[in-house]
């Protein structure tokens, strides 16, 4: 891996990094947008070069930015993707037309924005993140960004563009200590993305959610598309647990309905792509051209890991990116639906910050065995910790620690029969080191699961042992 990488990444690194911290004050003084506006007019205002689609949400804003831009790049538009956390480098998350920023590109871009950086004050990792990415689609000559907000929607980093369209995914409790305590807060936080005029596609919420929601778009003149009554949708079937079908349909006008297929496993991930759809639709409106073998096109290649990704089937090894206890009872009903299984065995840790008690209470009753860990992210909860909290639940159940996520793969899968289904969840963090033990123990699968290649991958782990830094790279 080049040097000129890692001294990129340390430098990124040696800002204000919000990601690694469970608390901080939340506020329009720690979050200023106006020290972002500063920032980007140092670098010319490289925002203002393309049109963006702009999606927040508490879950699958992700999954609905991968499926939009896969389809806007299947139209024949030069595409940036802009997303965060990472899995295994940092270069996932900012891409130009699928492609990973490669790593003298991403050193050369620091390079270039340091005298920017060196004369705004208080700069944070990821305004400088964001400022990276806006610059480097600029350069690239993007067409059509996709922006995933970082955290909350008002006061993020990303929230000095003026989209084309924006997203809410949908909401559930997370991040309560910063966004709020109500779903109408957290709507409030969310919904602080939309714009005058702009129109808003919504995932369906919960009444005071979507209450909260209207009234910020009635406040803004910006009209507002509900997923649920403006564009409706089915599930259809799951083929051979590679595809699922599902089926779209404007308002009441089902007949004019069209059937599509992704590989994004789970009745939430058809709304998820629903969102994508009525975006791509007031995109249409707005006169980009998008063919419907675009659309369909676009949703079969869109791909989004650690999200119900299924490894093996003898056994059933599946991995979610599920942290909150909402996201949780989607992957139950997930696991239920599609994954006939003897016993689970549950490999589960998570971030101090989030609802373990919710998750866990939601998904041991069907574990026949929990296997508590951690990952090496610095908000990571103690594996003891997990352990005692899921004991307390279910006293009667088998509760192990192993302080590793590797270890807990491998000690699981030593006990797994084929019939069996080994889950690995509850944190973002711990299924990418479980992609990570997978590629590393099935190297015909190795070049599938990372984004990397092997070089880069193994270099990556050795930075992380040697770096004060290295959890920083999650």
């Amino acid at each position: 891996m080049k040097e000129e990488y890692l001294s990129a990444l340390e430098y990124i690194y040696s800002f204000i990094d919000y990601e690694r911290k469970s608390r901080f004050p939340y506020s329009a003084t720690v979050f200023n947008l106006d020290r972002v506006y500063d920032f980007l007019n140092e670098l010319g205002n490289p925002h203002e070069s393309f049109k963006a689609v702009h999606i927040a949400g508490t879950k699958g804003k992700g999954s609905t930015a991968a499926m939009t831009e896969s389809i806007l790049r299947n139209a024949g538009y030069k595409t940036g993707l802009f997303t965060s956390p990472h899995l295994h480098t940092f270069r996932e998350r900012i891409r130009v037309d699928g492609d990973l920023i490669g790593q003298l590109e991403f050193a050369d871009l620091v390079e270039s924005v340091k005298p920017a950086a060196r004369a705004i004050p208080g700069l944070t990792t990821f305004e400088l993140i964001t400022g990276l990415a806006f610059k480097f689609f600029a350069d690239q000559g993007v067409d059509v960004a996709v922006l995933e907000v970082g955290l909350g929607g008002r006061l993020d980093a990303t929230n000095v563009v003026h989209p084309v369209v924006s997203a809410i995914s949908s909401l559930s409790y997370d991040h309560t200590e910063l966004l709020g305590h109500t779903i109408s807060l957290i709507a409030w936080e969310k919904a602080g993305i939309v714009k005058q005029g702009v129109p808003l596609v919504t995932a369906p919420q919960k009444r005071e959610a979507m209450e909260v929601i209207a009234d910020v778009c009635e406040t803004q003149n910006a009209r507002l598309i509900k997923v649920g009554r403006d564009w409706q949708y089915r599930p259809i079937r799951t083929e051979d647990l590679k595809y699922q079908y599902f089926e779209v349909w404007p308002g009441k006008n089902r007949r004019s309905g069209e059937e599509y297929r992704i590989q994004l496993l789970g009745r939430h991930q058809v709304i998820n792509a629903t969102v994508a759809y009525a975006v791509i639709q007031e995109l249409r409106k707005h006169g980009l051209v998008i063919d419907e073998n675009a659309i369909a096109t676009g949703f079969e290649t869109a791909q989004w890991p650690a999200r119900f990704e299924i490894l093996s089937r003898k056994p059933f090894v599946v991995l979610d990116s599920a942290h909150n206890k909402d996201s949780a009872q989607k992957l139950l009903v997930a696991i239920q639906e599609l994954l006939p299984h003897d016993r689970m065995h549950l490999v589960f840790g998570a971030s101090r910050d989030k609802n373990i008690d919710g998750m866990l209470r939601t998904l041991m009753p069907l574990a026949d065995k929990v296997w508590a860990t951690q990952s090496r992210h610095p908000r990571a909860a103690d594996a003891e910790a997990v352990a005692e909290q899921a004991r307390s639940i279910l006293p009667g159940k088998t509760v192990m620690v192993t302080e590793g996520v590797w270890g807990a793969m491998e000690a699981a899968m030593q006990e797994a029969d084929e019939a069996d289904l080994l889950c690995v969840t509850g944190s973002i963090f711990v299924a990418a080191a479980a992609r990570e033990y997978w590629a590393a123990t099935h190297p015909e699968a190795a070049s599938r699961l990372l984004w990397v290649d092997q070089a880069e991958w193994e270099a990556l782990q050795e930075y992380r042992q040697t770096t004060r830094e290295n959890a920083s790279l999650r």
